[in-house]
């Protein structure tokens, strides 16, 4: 007769399973909204239940032994199951409640999610909202996140998605600038201008900035000569007078809204609607998803 498993050692399987995802007992007892000792003790219990060490512990890493790797995928199938089951019994409420995770990078979450959050509140204040903002790609299965807001090709057929409002990348200076300097009526007339440029951390590329002339788009890599390496960083540059620079239009309103900025070389902006909300298959039925989706397609 096979010997039933305990509640203790199934809340160690889920510690083991988010710990090896995110590499650290912080940040597995963070998303499971339990303290890191208690992550630490529960799988303490459990290698001694198994028998084996699960992780190779030093004072600044932590990574899964080749028993360890063995096991993982079989424990997030097990977190994978148990996060549906809670999934399916939420859907069972008419009224969304609960924790809403949500991953987003700095300019989505700045400008595109946290302006709606006071109304979202205001609908549904049983839902609380826990909004991650990060530069670098999260995994949302693995993080245990409920939905994401991500700009640029997707790539993760795990999920479901969809398109939310479309923007335009158009290029801004300040009056102050212009003043200065004769306003461009073409993109080849930037080469005559002080520019400011972004570098994507990610990848260390400079980005390269499109432009619709004609029927057809084309990249133009302006000589900058200042180089920043986060799109809030550009807005501040270019409206303290620094150049020209390209930026988003949901990013750049405000600023043009106050008359810190104006739009430069419009007839040659472009248009993009890869703007995406995406959440896992796990989350199909959750009132709060819904709801939420609903209030970022309305708003956005």
């Amino acid at each position: 007769m096979k010997e039933q498993i305990g509640i203790d050692r199934l809340t160690g399987l889920l510690a083991f399973a988010r710990a090896g995802s995110l590499g650290s007992y912080t940040a597995a007892a963070r998303s499971l909204s339990i303290s890191p000792s208690a992550v630490s003790k529960s799988i303490q219990r459990l290698e001694r239940q198994l028998g084996v060490s699960l992780f190779a512990r030093t004072t600044r890493s932590l990574t899964l032994t080749a028993e360890g790797r063995d096991l993982h995928e079989r424990a997030l199938r097990l977190l994978r199951d148990a996060e549906e089951i809670e999934q399916a019994a939420k859907a069972a409420h008419a009224e969304p409640t609960g924790t809403l995770r949500v991953a987003a990078s700095f300019p989505i979450g700045l400008h595109v999610i946290t302006p709606v959050l006071p109304k979202f509140r205001r609908r549904y204040s049983k839902v609380n909202i826990d909004l991650r903002l990060s530069d670098h790609m999260v995994d949302l299965i693995e993080g245990g996140f409920d939905l994401a807001v991500r700009i640029g090709d997707l790539s993760d057929s795990r999920l479901l998605s969809r398109r939310l409002s479309p923007h335009r990348l158009c290029c801004y200076a300040s009056p102050d600038y212009l003043a200065r300097r004769p306003l461009p009526t073409h993109p080849n007339k930037l080469e005559e201008h002080e520019t400011v440029n972004l570098r994507y951390q990610s990848s260390g590329q400079l980005f390269r900035w499109p432009f619709r002339i004609g029927d057809r788009e084309v990249e133009i890599m302006p000589s900058s000569g200042i180089v920043v390496d986060a799109s809030e960083a550009v807005l501040t540059t270019i409206a303290a007078g620094g150049g020209i620079g390209m930026a988003t239009s949901f990013m750049a309103s405000a600023w043009v809204g106050r008359g810190a900025l104006v739009p430069v070389l419009e007839d040659y902006a472009v248009d993009r609607h890869n703007i995406t909300a995406l959440w896992p298959e796990s989350r199909r039925s959750n009132p709060a998803v819904r709801a939420f989706l609903d209030t970022l397609v309305e708003l956005s």
